[in-house]
């Protein structure tokens, strides 16, 4: 669990509700038609620009703001290191038996067991890196866009719930339901935007950020295995990955 993002939500949420209750019932806050218009007309016009695979699969992705357990960089750099003093010891069948937590890792030992050419290995995990960064940045588009689409749609039912006022200005009782489409699709839209969708995105940009990382210091951990390098040598090298701070300290 990401403590950040379940902090931020619940917090935000929390003083966004308790300033609604200062004001009055939390039942004047809700109107089904607003959000008709403002969540569920967004999230519509969103799927217009995707295709069903890509909207439905962002959703999918959006656990990773919430739920997501990176590995530490430090922890690759000692695998790596032991995997290579391994290959060096015993050659490449002797990580065969080898325990690797990180399924990507796994994946490019697996290769190097099987006896494939630097080329190939390097060219299939490139493209897994390159794939999953894309599907990440489908899933960021998608609730950058719904993000854009929240104040959009409330604008929209805004002029929606004017119109309903104006056009019953002779019914007193009329006024009152209207004006409430008009005012609470913006508020909903502000909120889908602001404290949804736009922080989800960052987050999923952030995660996909950090996994490209780790996942190109597997790979030049990999290479260098592949290519018979002293465990050393690959130690100093992925020791770049790690911020100045805490090459020289060796914490976290």
């Amino acid at each position: 669990m990401d403590l950040a993002s379940l902090i931020g939500i619940v917090l935000g949420f929390g003083v966004v509700v308790y300033g609604m209750l200062l004001g009055g019932p939390m039942s004047m806050y809700v109107d089904m038609p607003s959000v008709y218009i403002t969540i569920l007309g967004s999230l519509f016009i969103a799927m217009m620009k995707f295709n069903l695979g890509q909207f439905l699969m962002s959703f999918k992705v959006a656990g990773k703001a919430f739920m997501y357990k990176g590995d530490r960089i430090e922890d690759l750099i000692a695998k790596s290191v032991e995997l290579a003093d391994a290959a060096r010891k015993g050659g490449f069948l002797a990580l065969e038996a080898a325990e690797i937590p990180n399924a990507f890792m796994k994946k490019g030992i697996d290769m190097l067991v099987d006896g494939h050419d630097a080329e190939v290995v390097r060219s299939v995990m490139e493209k897994d890196i390159e794939l999953t960064a894309e599907r990440h940045t489908i899933a960021i588009k998608v609730f950058k866009t719904i993000g854009d689409l929240g104040p959009a749609m409330g604008m929209i039912g805004t002029l929606v719930g004017l119109v309903a006022m104006l056009a019953n200005m002779s019914d007193p009782k009329s006024i009152g339901p209207a004006m409430a489409v008009a005012l609470l699709t913006t508020l909903y839209g502000a909120i889908e935007a602001n404290m949804l969708a736009l922080p989800i995105a960052d987050k999923l940009d952030l995660r996909s950020g950090e996994e490209q990382l780790t996942r190109n210091l597997i790979l030049d951990a990999v290479m260098g295995i592949q290519d018979g390098q002293n465990p050393r040598v690959i130690e100093a090298m992925l020791q770049n990955y790690l911020s100045q701070s805490k090459r020289a300290s060796g914490k976290e």
